[in-house]
């Protein structure tokens, strides 16, 4: 029943920004965890960052934290990624997704598998 849909992707030169939005229709849980997930050609798909649809404490990889932030606007039922200092190296699809289970460690949060529902991905391209 859960739907998700990104939006937002695009190019910037490195060092822009951009905004990822994920709009969820359908019963989003509040205990829902939402994660960003990114996967680049030739690469394994790797955790971005996570957000209790409940709270609004974050967690992130080390590779964007400090750079990127996640928010989520219950009202509005969408999740946002907020990317600054963008790098080449974070040229990838960014994928949306929301877990269903009880993620009771940071390692589970982290791990795709343990999502449910996906949105279909939005190309982010920087450029050198």
């Amino acid at each position: 029943q859960v739907q998700l849909v990104e939006s937002g992707g695009g190019l910037v030169q490195a060092g822009g920004s951009l905004r990822l939005s994920c709009a969820a229709s359908g019963r989003i849980f509040n205990n829902y965890v939402m994660g960003w997930f990114r996967q680049a050609p030739g690469k394994e798909r790797e955790f971005v960052a996570a957000i209790s649809w409940s709270g609004s404490s974050p967690y992130y990889s080390d590779s964007v934290k400090g750079r990127f932030t996640i928010s989520r606007d219950n009202a509005k039922n969408t999740v946002s990624l907020q990317m600054s200092s963008l790098k080449p190296e974070d040229t990838a699809v960014y994928y949306c997704a929301a877990s269903g289970r009880r993620l009771v460690s940071r390692t589970e949060v982290a791990l795709s598998s343990n999502y449910d529902r996906w949105g279909q991905g939005t190309q982010v391209t920087v450029s050198s």
